[in-house]
This record gives structure tokens, C-alpha cells and sequence, in this order.
């Protein structure tokens, strides 16, 4: 065979995998690609090859936690399968009750055999994904996207797509390599059809039924909508989820039994098992009951509560106009370093800024990393909150919350100029590979559980989102004033500038004054202000609370699914508890995470945002945190989703990372 000198070429002869290398035997990548770029680890291209899937498929952050983790902790196996001390997750392991056969002779005999281990990690890494990420898609609405870019970023580094060999005892290491990579997929692929999450039924839902009928948000009010504190499916003229792909009109709950599926570093006696309509339900550090406007099972009522949360996302609705003179300066120096979570529900009134927006921040003296106080960076209030709630959205195009946080550790982690890869900040720095497939892992395990541990609850407490709870508290009346007009003990608070009567002046009371002593609200008026998306906006005033829209587009209005726990906020927080361990450090590199929402070139369902707007996160817990109020302006969460949500996250974080550690160390 002719040597080709300094790059890959593969050649099947006689059904045999040969893989070229340079004049002095030591194999090279090949160049820049459309999908390979020679920069990055074979890790890394994979994983972005999955976050372009993931974008493409239908918005389900469960099934894409999943999906990452399963990748991450594979790629992770493959690599640790040649190291001298970290031990494997399922290679030679049980996972469950599924075993995947692998010795320690065989171990040997690959690390024995190998001219180049990380050649033959690459190796090993990338057909285990090329057959992963094709079976995961393979009834995808992309799935022939996701085929063609698996397969030429395969051919782009130079490798034969045609091998199919499970062999690994024999022949070149490069083969045998090979042959272990998809034979791991093939453990990884057949795990996850016994794993619980109900795969080969695409992840349908086996018991969970609705309690409400159908929300036509289009018709005011929620007519016919029985339990206030249960989750109302929608019913809607067309339906676009978060990634921007048309789905049925009435989307089903996603992941309603998810707490059931097998963990990474969950503890078992962390899950507890409730019972309702016939069945168990296991959810892991129950956070207990949310506010509930009536007693419902083991919750008591707390109509008090309910209403002020559930009037929160509408008060900060009003903060949605690029117009209304507010500015704030956003930069570190103000927001970030939150004062510690409260502790339970009526604690929460003294955490969040209710009427201003916000929470309790303490903000940072100074960038450590330059030791210069933070720039202040001032923008328009109602831009801010706008872009924040689309940003931390994920969509469209969007890569889920959890793949969000793999985009950020590549982008501005692993590919900031200044950071250092030694693991937990110390000792020798790792070479890209190495960083990658264990930050991967340490991730991909957070978000996994993070999902578990959140749609557990989800599924459980099956609790209402902020649209149907504003607008069934709406159509009882206000429960302000018993010598006022619409008086009902379950309607919403009166608030001056906020939520007021509809009196017979108002421009809202109709031709007939038939809206008269209906409650009106002054917030984010809705997408029926916004005739052209690149041209306007809807702006803030007054509309009949009846009415109320989140802000989010008419296709799209809420996620399908319950809001208790928030999955954005136990995601973000488990991501940011791995990623300070992880790193050693709880900044960013360089002091400071950074985006840039361009002026009127950034949000997607109306104009804006006014000016470019630079959010910037001095931590990986100051993200996460404004990840969790993005949610709240945004209309999709109360703020009694949000901490526990945050408070499951810092826990399932640090047990994934602590048993990723323990892997490392090869002391599992």
C-alpha cells in the first residue's frame, strides 16, 4: 500500500479496514472538512455532529439528555477502555440488568496492541457514534440529515464506512478499534431499549393521562378546565415546538414517566414512590408539593401562595417594552451572586422582586481573573428581559437545555484563549481528547439525572403552567376586595398598574360594557400586536387578563409538559455545579461568559432587541441563575418552579460529578 504522508486514507481490501499514516508511522488527521475540523477531538466533532441532530428533531429535553449522556459516557468508555487507571461505565460493566460483556485479558490485549492509543481512541470514539447517532435518529424527521452528516464526517476523517466487523481480538489495532466502537454502541443501543425511557415506542407515555381538557388559548378564559393545580394540555391551530418542527395541534406530555429510567449517579434511596390513578410514580429528592390553590393528596392548600406566583410571570410581562425608559445595568458588577435560595414556598416572597423584577443579587466587586471591577453594561430594561427569555429558550433551532450547556462548555470553555485544561484546575494539562471525553461525561451523567430527577416530578405533581392558572383565576374574578365588584376568593390579587377592574370608561369594557368588572392587566400585550416579526413589536398595555398570552410565539405558547420542578433550572444548576468542579474554578475563563443578541437582528417572534445586547455571566452559577428568571419573564414558570428546581440541580450535579471522579480515578 502507497503511503500517504500526512493524512488519513482508508481502503477496504479483502473486507479489511486499512488506515494510511505519515512518513514516520504516526497517523494524522486529515483537513478541514465541511463537518471535521482538525482542531478539535474526535470527541468534540462527534458531539457537535449531535448537537446538529439534536436541533433538527423534535424538542424533547429528556430524550436529549439521554442521548448526550448515553453518547458521552461511550466516548468516555473508549477512551478510558486504553488508559492504565480509570475505570468504564458500561463496557464490562452492568448497568441495570443489562451486562456488557467485555475482560480484563481483552483490555489488555487492546492496550498491549495499540501503536497509538489515542489514534485508536479516535477510532473506536467515532464509529461507536456514527452507529449511535444514526440508530437514535433513525425515525427522525432529519433522520436522512442526520445519516448524511454522521456518515461524511466518518469519510471526512478518513475512515471506511463500509467496516462492520464486532471483532475486536484480532488484526491491526486500528481495526480492532474500530470493531470495539461498534461493538459498544451495540451495548449502549441495546441498554437504552430496557432503560425505561420507552424507546421503541419513541418515549411514549405508557399511564399518564391529563387531567384537564384541552386549552384553546385563542378562546379567552379556560372554559371547562376542572383542577386549577393539575397541567392543561393545549389545543392550538398550529403547532411549532421549540425546535421549530410542526407537530400535532395537541401536543402529548413528554416524559411524564421519566422518573423511572435508569440513572447515572442517582442514589437509590434518594427515589420515592407515590401512588395516584393506579400507578407508581418514583421521583428522586422530592422537592414536595407546590402551592396549590386547593388541597389536592398530601398537599395542602395555599391559595395565597398560588395566586402571588402565579401573578408573578404576569408582572414581569410588563417589563417587556424596549420603550418604557427603564435601564439596567446588567453587567457582573450588578447581577449575579445570588443570596441564598429560601428555603420553602412562603420564603420566596423575600427572594424574587415581585413588581421590579429580578432577585436578590449581590452582584461581584471585581473580575478575579484581571483583578479590575466589571464594566457596566446598561441596555434597555425591556430588551434585556426579551432576549433573555428567548436566548435561554433554546429555540428556535434549538439543542435543548441540556445540549445548551454542551454548546457553552465547547464555545466558551474548551475554546476560550485562556483557559487551562487540568482537571479540577491542578495538576498536568490534559490534551484536548482527554478534556473532553471527561468533561462529557461528568455533563452528560448531570443532565441526564437532572431529567430524571425533574420530569419525576413533573410527571408526579403534574402541576399547572402560569397561562392556565392566570387565566383560570381571571375568569373567577380578583380576591383583593369582598366589597369590590368580581369578588372570589380564588381570582387573582389586585395590584395597582398591574391588575385593575375593567370599569365602564375603560377602553376595554366593549361596545356593550360587557367586560365591565372583568380584570384587566398591563403586561406584554401578545402576539396579535405583531403583525410582521422583523418589523414589529408587541409592546406592554393594558388586555384582559382572560387574554394572557406568555411571551412566546402563538404556535409555540408553553411547553408540553407540567412546570413543577423547572427543567431549565435543574439542568442549568446541575450543569453549573459540574462545571465549577470540573474546572476548579466557579468563573468563566477570563472572568467573564459573554453573548451578543444583535440590534433587531436576535429575537425571533417580534422586532429586536433595540440595541445589541451583551449578556454576561461571571459564573457558571450566575448563568444558571438567569437561565431560571429568563423562565419567569418568559411567562413559562411561577417562581415556586424555579427553586427547588435549582436546589434538585445542585444535588444531582454533585453526585454525578462525584461519581464521574470516582470512574476517573478508577475507584468506582
Amino acid at each position: 500500500m502507497n503511503v500517504m504522508s500526512y493524512r488519513f486514507a482508508s481502503y477496504v481490501l479483502g473486507g479489511a479496514l486499512l488506515i494510511a499514516c505519515g512518513e514516520d508511522g504516526i497517523m494524522r488527521p486529515p483537513e478541514n472538512g465541511e463537518f471535521f475540523d482538525s482542531s478539535h477531538s474526535a470527541a468534540r466533532n462527534w458531539n457537535e455532529t449531535l448537537l446538529s441532530a439534536i436541533r433538527r428533531d423534535l424538542a424533547r429535553p429528556p430524550v436529549h439528555a439521554r442521548n448526550l449522556f448515553h453518547s458521552s459516557a461511550m466516548m468516555y468508555d473508549l477512551w478510558a477502555v486504553y488508559d492504565d487507571q480509570a475505570d468504564t461505565w458500561l463496557l464490562g460493566r452492568s448497568v441495570g440488568d443489562f451486562s456488557c460483556a467485555f475482560s480484563d485479558t481483552q483490555r489488555n490485549a487492546l492496550r498491549s496492541e495499540t501503536r497509538d492509543a489515542n489514534s485508536d481512541r479516535s477510532i473506536a470514539i467515532s464509529y461507536a457514534m456514527q452507529r449511535l447517532i444514526t440508530h437514535r435518529f433513525e425515525t427522525s424527521r432529519a433522520r436522512g440529515y442526520v445519516r448524511e452528516r454522521a456518515s461524511q464526517l466518518l469519510a471526512e476523517m478518513g475512515y471506511d464506512g463500509d467496516f462492520s466487523s464486532r471483532d475486536f481480538s484480532e488484526g491491526p489495532s486500528e481495526e480492532r478499534a474500530a470493531a470495539l466502537g461498534l461493538y459498544l454502541a451495540d451495548c449502549i443501543i441495546e441498554l437504552g431499549l430496557q432503560d425505561g425511557a420507552n424507546e421503541s415506542n419513541d418515549y411514549a407515555n405508557e399511564i399518564y393521562q391529563p387531567a384537564n381538557v384541552p386549552l384553546q388559548p385563542e378562546q379567552p378564559g379556560t372554559p371547562g378546565m376542572d383542577d386549577p393545580n393539575r397541567w392543561q394540555p393545549l389545543e392550538l391551530q398550529v403547532s411549532i415546538d421549540q425546535s421549530g418542527n410542526r407537530v400535532a395541534n395537541q401536543p402529548a406530555f413528554i416524559g411524564a414517566e421519566w422518573g423511572q429510567v435508569i440513572a447515572f449517579a442517582l442514589p437509590p434511596d434518594a427515589f420515592t414512590n407515590f401512588e395516584r390513578d393506579g400507578a407508581t410514580w418514583p421521583v428522586c429528592h422530592d422537592p414536595g408539593p407546590p402551592a396549590l390553590l386547593r388541597a389536592a393528596g398530601d398537599g395542602e392548600a395555599m391559595p395565597e401562595e398560588y395566586q402571588w406566583n402565579h401573578s408573578v410571570p404576569l408582572y414581569w410581562a410588563a417589563h417587556l417594552d424596549p420603550d418604557d425608559g427603564t435601564m439596567w445595568d446588567i453587567s457582573p458588577r450588578s447581577v449575579g451572586n445570588s443570596e441564598e435560595l429560601p428555603a420553602g414556598v412562603a420564603d420566596l416572597r423575600d427572594f424574587y422582586d415581585a413588581l421590579d423584577g429580578g432577585a436578590r443579587d449581590r452582584g461581584h466587586a471585581e473580575n478575579p481573573a484581571t483583578g479590575e471591577p466589571y464594566e457596566i453594561n446598561e441596555v434597555p430594561r425591556g430588551d434585556y428581559t426579551r432576549v433573555l427569555a428567548e436566548f435561554w429558550a433554546d429555540g428556535p433551532d434549538s439543542e435543548t437545555p441540556p445540549g445548551h450547556w454542551f454548546a457553552i462548555v465547547n464555545e466558551a470553555v474548551s475554546d476560550h484563549p485562556s483557559v487551562q485544561k487540568r482537571y479540577r484546575g491542578t495538576g498536568p494539562e490534559l490534551d484536548d481528547l482527554e478534556w473532553d471525553v471527561k468533561v462529557y461525561l461528568a455533563l452528560g451523567g448531570a443532565v441526564h439525572d437532572a431529567a430524571i430527577a425533574a420530569w419525576g416530578a413533573k410527571g408526579y405533581y403534574d402541576y399547572v403552567r402560569p397561562i392556565s392558572a392566570i387565566r383560570f383565576m381571571a375568569s373567577l374574578g380578583q380576591s383583593s376586595d369582598d366589597t369590590l365588584p368580581s369578588y372570589h376568593a380564588e381570582g387573582l390579587p389586585l395590584v395597582d398598574n398591574y391588575v385593575e377592574l375593567v370599569t365602564d370608561t375603560d377602553e376595554l369594557a366593549g361596545p356593550d360594557n360587557e367586560h365591565v368588572g372583568k380584570i384587566k392587566v398591563r403586561t406584554w400585550r401578545g402576539p396579535d400586536f405583531v403583525g410582521d416579526p422583523d418589523a414589529d413589536y408587541a409592546g406592554v398595555g393594558w388586555i384582559l387578563a382572560e387574554q394572557w398570552w406568555p411571551y412566546q410565539r402563538p404556535s409555540f405558547v408553553t411547553p408540553p409538559f407540567a412546570g413543577y420542578v423547572s427543567g431549565h433550572s435543574t439542568f442549568s444548576r446541575a450543569a453549573a455545579e459540574v462545571l465549577t468542579e470540573f474546572t476548579g474554578d466557579a468563573y468563566f475563563p477570563g472572568g467573564m461568559g459573554e453573548f451578543v443578541a444583535p440590534q433587531n437582528n436576535f429575537l425571533v417572534f417580534e422586532r429586536g432587541p433595540s440595541v445589541n445586547v451583551v449578556l454576561q455571566w461571571a459564573t457558571y452559577r450566575d448563568a444558571s441563575d438567569q437561565t431560571s428568571l429568563s423562565r419567569i419573564w418568559g411567562g413559562i414558570h411561577p417562581p415556586v418552579d424555579d427553586i427547588p428546581g435549582r436546589r434538585m440541580g445542585i444535588i444531582v450535579g454533585q453526585d454525578a460529578f462525584e461519581r464521574a471522579d470516582t470512574l476517573f480515578a478508577g475507584t468506582p
